[in-house]
């Protein structure tokens, strides 16, 4: 094997590939059937033969990236997937070549470090203390820490078990006691459910918040509900909240929730997976006021920061909140030594784990975090805009005014499962990508605004062939 021409050849199908999708010259996404596929790209043969290389591995790349969904399209507007600055594939290519598991320091030294500076970047952005780096503090000392995993749903589970390790303290040893209970609202994302049957502490032990119409948490109705699980026998684990939504982005008032937590000593949990990237911006940071008084913090840089998949991180005011979460033996990792690095192992589901933070920061430090927030900025700001467009459009109506850069809207007329039928019919197409949800006890079709070039003509454009679609079916 060439390694250096076929890491040419990779280079330039890749660079080829994404260009003609940021022009706009191929279509968003293609779905030929999984067996031809597997079939033209010859999976069995060459796993069973090898010589993935020279021109085997060019046919391979060109089928490979045809049947690639093409997030850098403008006109890919669906998912809350991130458009990768092209400065971050440097850090992936780096941490997939070196292959070292950084959560013990001394096998990935400089991963661990890009890893604990960016974590330090994350929480300066929340507001709160960064952890001192190694032999610069004392370990009692107070200050917030934070871990990068390998996803949201790692993320979620991280925070969760640390809250159950603060609520009680024998939960790892003698398994949960069963009067455990977590106030979320019933459009969380599924990951916190997720997590409470990962704990054991199951979907029983999930208490909806109450809402407002939109979803959003009341302040008011939450003090009463904590009394009354209190009064029940109830053990409040965590109360949490969201900054933005998966359906609709909206955010919750922060500032009142954590008066309300505070009064009754309560860990409140904010999944600011999506929304958190307001924290960056000077425009929209106010969406995020008061979160700096919760005690975890999920925050997905895979999202909005503009790094590749998957790079999440988990937050803490308290970094002994973070290093309660887990407990573990394992002679051969835990032992005493001399530490001029620092192990997040022992603050982690993975043992070993990828050098994520590479990707993070190769793309951040590419661009500079101003050129961020102004990325940020630039797509909240078109959020308001197309919902603007839409309102003002005689055949579609706006579910709700967005707060960051997700709009949900409809069709006059169309019932639920038009909507899903109209979003089939524009995905088949291939000129534009966008999504459906269930929010406000409906189902409303979705755009999320994540590629830097999308602009509101790529949103003119698919709100016509929508119309286009509709009308030919009438």
């Amino acid at each position: 094997m060439n390694f250096s021409d076929d890491m040419k050849r990779a280079a330039s199908a890749l660079q080829a590939w994404i260009e003609r999708a940021e022009s706009r010259e191929d279509s968003v996404l293609m779905q030929p059937r999984m067996a031809a596929l597997a079939r033209d790209l010859k999976l069995d043969e060459l796993m069973r033969e090898g010589g993935l290389t020279g021109a085997r591995l060019s046919a391979f790349l060109e089928t490979c990236l045809e049947a690639s969904h093409r997030i850098q399209h403008p006109a890919s507007m669906g998912h809350q997937v991130s458009c990768p600055h092209p400065a971050s594939f440097i850090g992936g290519l780096m941490d997939v070549m070196t292959n070292n598991p950084m959560a013990i320091y001394e096998m990935g030294p400089a991963a661990a470090t890009v890893e604990f500076a960016v974590v330090n970047w994350l929480l300066r952005k929340a507001g709160w203390e960064p952890h001192p780096w190694p032999g610069a503090g004392r370990k009692d000392e107070a200050h917030a820490a934070g871990v990068l995993t390998h996803g949201g749903s790692l993320a979620q589970l991280t925070a969760l078990a640390a809250a159950r390790a603060h609520a009680d303290p024998e939960a790892w040893e003698n398994g949960n006691d069963p009067a455990l209970t977590v106030i979320a609202p019933p459009d969380a994302h599924y990951s916190i459910s997720r997590a409470m049957g990962i704990l054991g502490l199951g979907q029983k032990a999930l208490s909806p918040a109450p809402c407002d119409a939109l979803g959003r948490v009341r302040p008011d109705a939450l003090d009463s509900q904590i009394r009354r699980l209190k009064a029940e026998g109830r053990r409040i684990m965590a109360v949490t909240a969201n900054a933005g939504c998966t359906a609709a982005g909206l955010y919750d008032d922060f500032n009142a929730i954590a008066d309300v937590c505070e009064a009754h000593d309560l860990w409140l949990h904010i999944d600011g997976a999506h929304g958190a990237a307001a924290f960056i911006t000077s425009r929209y940071r106010h969406l995020m006021d008061g979160a700096e008084h919760a005690r975890s913090l999920v925050w997905d840089a895979h999202k909005m920061l503009r790094a590749p998949g998957l790079c999440a991180a988990v937050l803490m005011r308290d970094h002994r909140d973070l290093d309660h979460a887990f407990q573990q033996k394992a002679s051969y990792l835990f032992h005493d030594k001399e530490q001029i690095g620092f192990d997040a192992i022992s603050r982690t589901v993975e043992c070993t784990k990828a050098g994520i933070g590479l990707k993070f920061f190769t793309g951040l430090a590419g661009q500079g975090e101003a050129a961020l927030a102004a990325y940020v900025e630039s797509r909240f700001d078109l959020g308001a805009r197309a919902a603007k467009m839409i309102s003002a459009h005689p055949d579609f109506e706006l579910a709700v005014e967005p707060q960051a850069n997700i709009v949900c809207f409809a069709l006059r007329g169309l019932d639920d499962h038009g909507h899903l039928e109209l979003r089939k019919k524009l995905l088949a197409t291939g000129r534009a990508y966008i999504t459906t949800t269930e929010f406000a006890g409906r189902r409303w079709l979705r755009l999320v605004f994540m590629n830097p070039e999308t602009t509101l003509g790529d949103v003119e454009e698919a709100l016509a062939l929508l119309l286009e679609l509709a009308k030919n079916e009438t």
